[in-house]
């Protein structure tokens, strides 16, 4: 099993997570890192290669080349359409998943034999909409597109692909509302899978990505070895600092940055870019 995450675990993510406890929260451990721990306790057997990492169009394909299968657990669109662009382009199937407030949604992609992402959606959602942020999210709404997602998992997994559902599948656990539409067929003139037109994966207008579910931004244009060490040094004079082999996390005033040993960064207390480009180059560099 691999897993892929760009975040580390804080206590609003306890409430729909049963991989992560209150110790991973204090230490803001990487949710990969806390998964794969998580993971070891429960079932030694399983092998699981937990990368901390932002899924790019520049390292998709080492990332994913040993993939049977991929399941979306993302909170954006846009790394959506780039494993849409990836499992099209190489053949795999994905099953895309989301939630929001009460309401979850699933989808099975089969390139070749159902609808991909971009049939359903050729453009993301605009106007005003539901996010983490306004809606919050609901335990059981993310309990259930896991469940439903894993059940689909486990058909393709044990060859069962003529039981394998080809609808979206959404639920409002609110309201009660179950609606299921048609993705069996292709849509005529898909840039994606017809087309093979793979925009996303050629990283075409990839913008920086403001996270789910908390006042942050991602800085991930710089790639650069960090040195911890170093840099607490450095930035001990301007604020709390702490970190351990994988991160470092400083705070001055109401900002809050988290660095990787890439060089990517997540700037918490801002949800504007250019004040997060700011704070970055002022204590990390540009």
């Amino acid at each position: 099993m691999t897993l892929i995450d760009r975040d580390f675990v804080e206590e609003s993510n306890l409430q729909r997570q049963i991989l992560f406890d209150e110790t991973d929260a204090r230490e803001s451990l990487p949710k990969a890192e806390a998964a794969r721990r998580k993971i070891a306790l429960f079932n030694s057997d399983v092998s699981v290669d937990a990368h901390i990492k932002d899924l790019t169009p520049g390292n998709i394909h080492e990332l994913l080349a040993g993939a049977d299968l991929i399941l979306d657990a993302t909170d954006n669109f846009e790394t959506r359409y780039l494993v849409n662009d990836y499992a099209i382009e190489r053949g795999k199937p994905w099953i895309y998943s989301a939630a929001v407030g009460a309401y979850a949604v699933t989808m099975n992609i089969l390139p070749g034999e159902t609808a991909c992402l971009a049939c359903i959606f050729p453009e993301p959602p605009t106007g005003t909409v539901e996010t983490c942020d306004t809606a919050g999210i609901l335990n059981s709404a993310v309990n259930l597109a896991a469940s439903l997602a894993v059940t689909e998992a486990v058909k393709l997994l044990t060859g069962a692909r003529d039981r394998v559902r080809k609808t979206l599948q959404s639920c409002d656990l609110w309201t009660n509302e179950w609606s299921s539409v048609s993705a069996d067929k292709r849509r005529a003139g898909c840039e994606v899978c017809e087309r093979r037109d793979f925009r996303h994966l050629r990283g075409e207008g990839r913008p920086h990505i403001t996270l789910c579910g908390r006042n942050s931004v991602q800085i991930h244009e710089h790639g650069r070895p960090v040195d911890f060490q170093e840099l607490e040094g450095r930035l001990r004079p301007h604020g709390r600092v702490r970190f351990n082999d994988m991160m470092l996390r400083f705070e001055r005033g109401e900002q809050k940055l988290t660095i990787f040993q890439d060089g990517r960064a997540i700037i918490q207390g801002t949800s504007d870019v250019a004040v997060a480009r700011t704070f970055y180059a002022r204590y990390i560099g540009s």
